[in-house]
């Protein structure tokens, strides 16, 4: 069985289980762990690259200021994206192994529904929830839930400022709106004018969130929420310049 398929283990009320959450999708580098909803240890690191050398010794530090041995986790939840794309294969790699060798299921959670998952302790009123996420180009990664039941009422999609009260509008119309993510105040600028517009502040993805998200995907569908990377582009990949044939020596 592998952990993509493998139910979680129920923990039993005095315990519950231990989730530990991994984020390396955007730019930053965060690890938690926790026991249900409660949470037990957390770090984050604003990291734009190098998140190879930094996730592993992450993971030690959380483990141990929760005072668990690694033998205590019942699964691992992992953030599959969108973001950066060396950064989400660091994550999953890390996630795949760590959740291999301690035979545990492993959770994917897009960094949308890890964002709306860390906003329920906000207050919650009619409306559309926007996170908008750092593309590192000019458009935003973007996807649109309700903000009551934090179902998602269009598909994650890469858009152009210009385009985004279309994306909105076609979506969920027009409804008060509350945007998040770590891109969210450059979102409300192109926002401003077209909706009633409210920001999240500090909202940016991270591993709290994922471990919350993960801990909603496990009661509603425990063999349901693959860890498979969510690209809303192919990777930037710059082709080595084609070199001249050298032309043959003469006799």
């Amino acid at each position: 069985m592998t952990p993509d398929s493998a139910n979680l283990p129920g923990g039993d009320d005095s315990t519950g289980s231990i989730l530990l959450a991994i984020d390396t999708a955007g730019s930053a580098c965060s690890v938690a762990v926790g026991r249900d909803a409660a949470m037990l240890a957390a770090e984050r690191q604003a990291l734009r690259y190098g998140h190879a050398e930094a996730l592993l010794p992450m993971i030690d530090r959380v483990m141990q200021a929760a005072g668990l041995p690694p033998e205590a986790l019942d699964g691992i939840a992992v953030a599959v994206g969108p973001g950066g794309f060396t950064g989400i294969r660091v994550g999953l790699g890390a996630a795949h192994g760590v959740a291999l060798a301690l035979q545990v299921p492993l959770i994917g959670v897009t960094s949308f529904i890890a964002v709306v998952a860390a906003l329920t302790d906000r207050a919650i009123a009619p409306g559309a929830v926007l996170v908008a996420l750092d593309s590192r180009r000019d458009d935003r990664y973007v996807q649109l839930f309700d903000h009551v039941t934090a179902e998602p009422l269009a598909a994650p999609a890469a858009v152009l400022p210009e385009a985004l009260a279309d994306y909105v509008a076609g979506s969920a119309g027009a409804v008060p709106l509350l945007i998040a993510g770590d891109v969210a105040d450059a979102a409300a600028a192109a926002l401003r004018g077209h909706f009633d517009v409210a920001i999240a502040a500090g909202s940016a993805p991270d591993a709290r969130g994922v471990l919350a998200a993960a801990l909603r995907q496990i009661a509603r569908d425990p063999a349901g929420s693959p860890a498979r990377p969510l690209y809303l582009r192919p990777p930037d990949v710059t082709l080595p310049k084609r070199r001249d044939p050298v032309p043959p020596a003469r006799r």
